[in-house]
């Protein structure tokens, strides 16, 4: 799974087969949850949150939730060059890690 971000120990990226719709998913000590970004015009309208495997604690997901609202742009745009802008399979994922909670 290409990473993205590792914010606060939760690691946000998606699978290298990924389908629509546009979704990310977080992983913090086992538990998995899925975000779907919801977007009209390339723009992200409302995010959906699904859980997938295990539990988040509150702590973690409010810090996911805070994080994907101040970056659910640049997850969409990063899935949308990633599968659908990558025909050439070059497109590299750097993983950003953030060690200090957002404001």
């Amino acid at each position: 799974m290409p990473i993205l971000y590792d914010y606060l120990g939760i690691k946000i990226g998606f699978y290298s087969n990924e389908h629509e719709p546009i979704h990310v998913h977080a992983v913090y000590n086992g538990a998995v949850m899925k975000v779907v970004l919801h977007a009209e015009n390339g723009v992200v309208h409302r995010v959906s949150y699904k859980e997938e495997v295990g539990d988040f604690n509150k702590a973690k997901l409010a810090d996911l939730k805070k994080f994907i609202s101040k970056n659910k742009n640049a997850l969409y745009f990063a899935w949308v060059q990633f599968f659908q802008e990558n025909r050439d399979n070059n497109v590299k994922i750097k993983t950003i890690t953030i060690s200090k909670k957002i404001k």
